[in-house]
């Protein structure tokens, strides 16, 4: 599924493709999308204001609450019975963001995650365990459909019952793992504890639905013996397949030909030149069920347009820092759990689960990181816990300027996820 002709395109090629495409978006909005069509003439914009893809600075953000106000099909530019397949996002704050999509959207989406996939090493001689969740989230039909689009064979087992998964994946004979991160963690730490790494096929993960730092790639590679890979998407966009990694893993080719993106400032929605850290905005290009216009995805990166040592031209995204939305403010300072993760990984004596609680006691937040020992004999010395724990808070104090309060806890007691994982309990 390496498709030169498209992924090696000139840029001056790329940009006149994304026009032609993102004027017929453009005109499709206005044609069939009346929910759309009105939130730009709310804004004072009308169908003449755009001309080129250069216009689009001018143009309306999209974002989460356009789908609350139109929930469940408002925001759709196509009548129910040309959409064949619906998702949804895990409303977790509310009703989920629904996303629909044309035969010709599937045929698409099928197209993009092949696309990620072979650019991630795989051919149809592997056999892909998808250990991603099925039903409304995107990641397991998702990557399902595009495995097979390439000819791969697939063991649809979605997450949960690990030592099914181990089972299946050894006498199966997996060699692709899909999954989140966090589940890949927890499935490697299993491996490891039964000793069966050696009777194991596994050579590459291709991960998604949540970032990971490379720290925590690092420990996943190191316990299962693959190449971890990232990949990227959301419902509201289509799912995976907006991004993936290729092999030399220096940021996520992002697929042009079918996505226009922006960085902005997320505080005045500026856009940002090349290079700078800040919220990613993106426009789907061929979208027929559901066109948007400039969507936030709250998602913070920065991209290089620079070719690829693959030689892959499309834009490249760095792996998230983390969510504009879930980032945290203590006591003045932005803080990532990423940022907390690539500590807590590189150190000694301890796991790779962690929470991060968040108190306020007076007029002052407070932050504790709360993590997991490997030896719960450690617990046990006190001069021991005591060097970890300063270890810890000086190295977050380097990297934050920030100082924390630092829980060890023993092993096993920090919650496991099958999906996304929680890192943060805010109880202010």
């Amino acid at each position: 599924m390496w498709q030169p002709e498209i992924e090696t395109m000139p840029r001056e090629s790329i940009r006149a493709l994304q026009e032609e495409r993102f004027l017929r978006t453009w005109n499709h909005i206005w044609d069939r999308a009346p929910a759309q069509r009105g939130l730009l003439q709310a804004a004072g914009i009308g169908r003449g204001d755009v001309k080129s893809l250069s216009d689009i600075v001018k143009l309306p953000f999209t974002d989460k609450k356009a789908f609350a106000d139109n929930y469940p099909f408002g925001l759709f530019a196509v009548p129910q019975e040309e959409v064949i397949r619906l998702h949804g996002t895990s409303g977790t704050t509310g009703k989920p963001a629904m996303g629909g999509y044309t035969a010709g959207d599937m045929a698409v989406w099928k197209d993009l995650i092949a696309r990620v996939c072979a650019a991630a090493g795989v051919t149809k001689r592997d056999l892909a365990q998808v250990s991603f969740g099925y039903g409304l989230f995107t990641g397991g039909f998702g990557l399902h459909q595009g495995l097979e689009h390439m000819g791969v064979c697939v063991l649809p087992m979605s997450a949960g019952q690990t030592e099914k998964q181990l089972m299946m994946m050894r006498d199966m004979g997996a060699t692709v793992l899909v999954s989140t991160p966090s589940y890949a963690l927890y499935l490697s730490e299993a491996v490891r504890e039964h000793g069966i790494k050696d009777q194991l096929k596994l050579r590459v993960g291709l991960f998604g639905g949540e970032g990971h730092t490379p720290e925590m790639a690092a420990q996943i590679e190191e316990n299962l013996g693959i190449t971890a890979t990232s990949n990227y998407g959301l419902c509201e966009l289509t799912g995976p397949g907006v991004s993936g990694e290729c092999l030399f893993r220096e940021g996520m080719h992002i697929a042009e030909d079918h996505f226009y993106t922006e960085i902005i400032d997320p505080e005045t929605g500026a856009v940002l030149p090349e290079g700078e850290t800040g919220e990613l905005v993106v426009t789907p290009l061929t979208r027929e069920a559901l066109p948007l216009i400039r969507y936030r995805t709250k998602d913070i990166t920065r991209v290089t347009y620079e070719r690829c040592r693959c030689g892959r031209t499309h834009v490249r995204m760095d792996p998230t820092l983390g969510r504009s939305d879930d980032m945290l403010i203590i006591r003045g300072v932005n803080v990532f759990p990423s940022q907390i993760e690539s500590v807590l990984i590189r150190q000694e004596h301890i796991g790779p689960h962690y929470l991060l609680v968040v108190r306020r006691e007076g007029v002052t937040d407070t932050l504790e990181v709360q993590v997991e020992l490997i030896d719960g004999s450690v617990l046990e010395s006190f001069g021991m816990l005591e060097k970890i724990k300063h270890t810890i808070q000086s190295r977050i104090k380097d990297i934050l300027g920030l100082t924390v309060k630092v829980t060890l806890v023993a092993p096993q007691t920090i919650e496991r996820f099958m999906g996304k994982a929680r890192r943060v309990k805010d109880e202010r």
